[in-house]
């Protein structure tokens, strides 16, 4: 078994598994469970132990509300689970966050289990602890560092996914070879399908080494941001009929431009972007009309600093830098010209 470690408030592992019912039991040991999944997902978790309770939860996005968590969190206190039992999150990235933030926030916090179903949540949503829920205002303004017991990781659980959750997921791998491990573009640019395990191991492992040295987000950690500024206003714009991974393809083009514009990134690197991108069909424009409104959302990124909108940028591959106090009208410009259509 192939394993990860990361360092957070406490350590855990990422571990590689072939069989997750073992790998399950293993860790919880006889304290009471309570596993949450999706609907669409309950028939693949598995024969797990009978007395485990099973909470099913809305698809994607949906269960990332505020109504879902509190609607949870009394099923949990109506089970009467105690401060040393376990929650575990079979499913995507949505899955493992709002069962993070409910082990958080439960009994003041319990431990839980991270079991990432998705290409995303395998590389980035599961790893370092971050959980959260969505607010009307905005994607994850809810939310709490409070990392998992470990994270187990089946790549099997790709194959029945659709070529669409798939690519998704590539758009964060792409990030991490941009912000750290060039390999990861050269994998990607020979086969990724091929490459995937591969892919997925150094994706994770950027990611650990990144969380394990900055846990609760000063720049290190905010390097995982790149193409997210932009990204998470275009989810949300879309009304989260794009993917995550779709708008972040999106907000990865444009932090590439950006970078370009204010930090001297190279033009090569900028179509080597759209190239890997446009490679894993993923898309690289959005509404030209939408500007005004992606500006707005932008304003409420937790992100934001005190000089205005913070985006990461790239003066290289592996070099990245803030980029801070933008105007508006090179903000806009940049995207009318590279992104909107």
């Amino acid at each position: 078994m192939r394993t990860i470690e990361v360092m957070a408030e406490h350590s855990y592992q990422i571990r590689f598994i072939d069989q997750l019912e073992n790998a399950l039991v293993e860790l919880v040991g006889d304290r009471e469970v309570c596993v949450f999944t999706p609907e669409s997902f309950v028939t693949r978790i598995g024969n797990l132990p009978k007395e485990w309770r099973v909470i099913t939860l809305p698809d994607g996005e949906l269960q990332k509300s505020g109504e879902v968590y509190l609607s949870v969190l009394n099923q949990l206190a109506e089970l009467g689970i105690r401060r040393t039992g376990v929650l575990i999150g079979i499913g995507g990235g949505a899955t493992t966050d709002l069962v993070g933030f409910l082990a958080a926030t439960y009994l003041r916090g319990i431990s839980w289990i991270a079991v990432p179903t998705s290409l995303a949540g395998m590389v980035d949503a599961a790893i370092g602890g971050k959980t959260g829920i969505n607010l009307a205002a905005g994607k994850n303004l809810a939310g709490s560092f409070h990392s998992p017991l470990a994270v187990l990781i089946n790549d099997e659980f790709l194959s029945s996914l659709p070529d669409r959750d798939i690519n998704a997921g590539m758009a964060e791998v792409i990030k991490c070879g941009f912000i750290s491990d060039p390999k990861i573009l050269e994998l990607c640019e020979t086969n990724p399908v091929l490459n995937r395990s591969e892919l997925i191991w150094r994706a994770a492992n950027v990611k650990a080494e990144v969380v394990s040295q900055d846990f609760k987000e000063s720049f290190l950690r905010e390097i995982l941001n790149y193409g997210h500024t932009l990204g998470h206003a275009i989810e949300k714009h879309s009304e989260y009929q794009l993917r995550h991974g779709e708008a972040i393809s999106i907000g990865l083009i444009f932090a590439a431009e950006l970078s370009k514009d204010k930090l001297g990134l190279d033009s090569a690197v900028v179509k080597q972007h759209t190239k890997l991108l446009e490679r894993c069909n993923l898309p690289t424009k959005y509404r030209r009309d939408a500007w005004d409104e992606l500006y707005r959302l932008m304003q409420s990124d937790k992100k934001k600093g005190s000089a205005g909108l913070r985006f990461v940028g790239l003066s290289a591959i592996g070099s990245l830098d803030r980029i801070e106090a933008v105007d508006e009208e090179l903000l806009k410009r940049i995207y009318l010209e590279t992104i909107g259509e």
